[in-house]
């Protein structure tokens, strides 16, 4: 009879932990639930962002895309050498500059942020997808760190042979050294 009173608590129809879980929350299960949410988010967040191979096409407009930002940088350095080295060209383009209707500058400013714009959107883009690179594989990371400070000579067990007790004992007892030997020998006769 009392095996039958503890099957019923405690073997395949467990009701004292079905009756706890309808107070309080199994830890364990929801620590599981949790992982699993996080890790599917982190595999969606991934694939989201899973790089394909990028053919010549994207690799020459790459190219291309990053060739404003230097140019116009050179540009203006090239404009400030221009005006020290020959004042009366540089003073005659500059002319020709303050000619350009206002509707026409904004729309050249218009046109520049656009085009920076859409570089710091894309680059924001790259930047995120190799964050969602980087953290898939965090769990692995944190294995291998933690694999490696086990290996660590302070760490407990380290160095532990395990059961041979050969090795333990020639560790543990000093090996005879002749030339000690022969010295106390020596000296002892003085």
């Amino acid at each position: 009879m009392v095996s039958d009173v503890l099957r019923i608590l405690f073997g395949g129809s467990n009701i004292v932990r079905e009756t706890a879980e309808v107070f309080r929350v199994n830890a364990e299960a929801a620590d599981a639930r949790g992982a699993e949410m996080q890790r599917a988010a982190l595999d969606q967040m991934a694939a989201e962002f899973h790089v394909t191979e990028r053919g010549l096409f994207d690799r020459i407009i790459d190219g291309l895309n990053r060739l404003p930002r230097p140019a116009m940088a050179l540009g203006t350095l090239g404009l400030m050498v221009a005006a020290m080295v020959d004042p009366l060209w540089f003073g005659e383009r500059m002319a020709g500059l303050a000619l350009v209707p206002e509707p026409l500058w904004w729309l050249l400013g218009a046109i520049v942020s656009f085009y920076f714009g859409a570089r710091h959107q894309a680059k924001g883009q790259e930047f995120q997808r190799s964050l969602a690179t980087t953290l898939a594989r965090a769990p692995q990371v944190v294995e291998t760190v933690a694999t490696m400070r086990a290996l660590r000579a302070d760490s407990p067990g380290a160095a532990d042979p395990g059961a041979n007790a050969r090795v333990v004992l020639a560790v543990t007892e000093p090996e005879a050294n002749r030339a000690l030997a022969e010295w106390r020998a020596q000296t002892a006769t003085m």
